[in-house]
């Protein structure tokens, strides 16, 4: 599974995806303008201790990327779309697509991609949901319709004694 995130914003929201990336064996792509700076200081400010772990590809723009994985299945989650993000079958391979917080995914990326553009139910008062959010809940379904292939399906439960230790 992928995720790509089109001119991200805020490095936490960034930070956050990347966490939920490496903890489900996904690609992060992220392409440019990034509205932080990646290097070693800001990771470590921003908590990311975890970002060597994560298999990221940065693009200078939607066509680099377009280029650099032709032919790939992009889902565009926008608060425009038709569909729901519940309604579509995702494969183990395809990429879903984010945009920055301030403005969503450019209008002519959209229209060029309207029959992949899928959108999470809220209220109509409410404009949109944090990004962080929005990846975990359309890739934990993407990962659900796939089995959670490679992922840990069963938790582990200790038993404590009296004391707090593991039996």
């Amino acid at each position: 599974m992928n995720i790509v995130l089109h001119q991200p914003e805020i490095p936490g929201n960034t930070g956050n995806i990347g966490r939920t990336c490496v903890a489900t064996g996904t690609a992060l792509h992220l392409i440019e303008p990034l509205g932080f700076c990646l290097d070693e200081k800001s990771l470590k400010r921003a908590g990311m201790d975890y970002w060597p772990l994560l298999n990221v590809r940065r693009y200078t723009n939607f066509q680099e990327f377009q280029s650099c994985n032709p032919g790939v299945k992009i889902w565009m989650a926008t608060t425009k779309a038709r569909r729901i993000y519940s309604e579509v079958s995702y494969g183990p391979d395809d990429f879903i697509m984010f945009g920055k917080e301030s403005a969503g995914i450019p209008e002519e990326i959209l229209v060029e991609h309207e029959e992949s553009c899928i959108r999470i139910p809220m209220l109509p008062a409410i404009r949109s949901l944090n990004l962080s959010n929005s990846v975990a809940i359309v890739l934990y379904e993407a990962l659900r319709q796939n089995g959670y292939e490679k992922m840990q399906r069963k938790g582990r439960l200790h038993r404590l004694d009296w004391d707090g230790t593991h039996l």
